[in-house]
């Protein structure tokens, strides 16, 4: 082993330098794979496809047997089909807030704590959104990608104006 390649072992690498710029928000289950699809994003957003049809079936299947708990309990009609209406329109609204999530931020003031136990109680809807927005890109990258893209571009404008020290630069004569 020569000197230099012994100082070279010796001495420790130079931390890497964060890329400049803005960086991308990491989304759930895909981290920031999602700016250039690397890193198994197509096995990723099949999986979670796959599971959220899954989930959503294994829901289903546990509400029935819910229903048929009803039933056999002999609770009459009304409470019956009380809980059908509340879980499909628990559904539904869990169903549209999730779609609704993927597309845009929700307000700092909005009633999105409120409708938790809503969306607990739908969970199939949210489910059922997961799955299809997954056939199509990963869940809220479009809304990601516009965010981290207009940052970008903001931050290539702001860098670009620049030319130098400002301190440097001669000031205009006044006209007396």
């Amino acid at each position: 082993m020569s000197e230099e390649q012994r100082d070279q072992s010796q001495s420790p690498a130079a931390p890497a330098e964060p890329p400049a710029g803005p960086r991308p928000e990491p989304i759930r289950f895909f981290g920031t794979s999602w700016v250039d699809h690397t890193d198994g994003y197509a096995l990723r957003r099949a999986a979670l496809a796959a599971g959220s049809l899954v989930g959503a079936a294994a829901g289903a299947y546990l509400l029935r047997l819910a229903y048929e708990g009803l039933e056999i309990g002999n609770v009459g009609p009304f409470l019956s089909i009380s809980v059908i209406v509340l879980f499909a329109i628990a559904t539904a609204i869990a169903f549209a807030k999730t779609w609704e999530s993927f597309g845009r931020r929700p307000a700092p003031s909005s009633d999105e704590a409120a409708l938790k136990g809503l969306k607990a109680i739908g969970f199939i809807g949210s489910l059922l959104a997961y799955f299809l927005r997954s056939l199509t890109e990963a869940p809220g990258e479009k809304l990601h990608r516009t965010e981290y893209e207009r940052a970008a571009a903001e931050y290539e404008r702001r860098r670009s104006t620049r030319t130098g020290n400002p301190a440097a630069r001669r000031r205009p004569k006044r006209k007396k």
